[in-house]
């Protein structure tokens, strides 16, 4: 049975943010992209109603020996998952992670409706702004359009940067590669150091010309950080 690898989005991702990773793995690994239910009603923190719904897609898998590959959000999940269940992670990978500190003036589009304003937001979250396609600046406009997904949104950023997860890092004692963009906006470099510091088997992965989603901005770079390090 091949080994699983659970690829998480961050707050505006979805699944096509992995696709080439997706692409790149699908033969060795069995690969899944669980989509977050950001935008339903419930009333338990955003944080904590996402990690027991990835809790429960796991257990509902049995999958045991798993490789977590999270970006910004997903990342920030994949560490509170393994704080509750060490022994089912085999590897963890992060990219653009927050949990520690996210520069929070990009959360302010979350209030604007107007498509040019939007796309400049989106557009911050890549080194080549060219990658800000009209296709990603209507998927955020959906969001930010929308008064109760906005709100979700809102909420559920409000509670990622309220938990802060620097007493844990030194817990996690599995290999965690950091694959981090030199040049992200959203949650800085100096944000890698930090994470490489307080983690203590952890290998740290600077990607110039790249921001806050390596996956999507240096995809051929960030596959082969991944391959060098699952054949450690």
């Amino acid at each position: 049975m091949k080994q699983s690898i659970i690829l998480l989005h961050g707050l505006f991702g979805g699944l096509s943010n992995w696709e080439s990773v997706a692409q790149h793995f699908d033969d060795r690994f069995n690969i899944l992209i669980p989509t977050l239910p950001l935008y339903e009603k419930y009333k338990t923190d955003p944080l904590e109603y996402l990690l027991k719904f990835l809790e429960k897609t796991i257990d509902s898998t049995g999958l045991k020996n798993i490789i977590l590959v999270g970006n910004s959000l997903g990342g920030h999940l994949a560490l509170r998952y393994i704080e509750r269940h060490p022994k089912n992670v085999a590897r963890l990978v992060l990219t653009g992670s927050s949990g520690l500190y996210e520069n929070t003036q990009f959360g302010s589009f979350l209030k604007r409706g107007n498509y040019t304003y939007i796309k400049e937001r989106v557009a911050a979250t890549f080194f080549d702004e060219k990658l800000a396609t009209d296709e990603l600046v209507k998927e955020v406009m959906q969001v930010t359009t929308n008064p109760f997904k906005c709100i979700c949104a809102i909420k559920t950023a409000r509670s990622a940067q309220r938990d802060n997860v620097r007493p844990i890092l030194p817990n996690i004692l599995m290999p965690v590669l950091l694959i981090w963009g030199e040049n992200d906006q959203i949650t800085p470099a100096a944000v890698a150091k930090e994470f490489h510091h307080h983690l203590p088997n952890s290998k740290l992965v600077m990607l110039p010309e790249c921001g806050h989603a390596p996956m999507m901005e240096k995809p051929q770079e960030f596959n082969a950080a991944i391959d060098a390090f699952l054949h450690l």
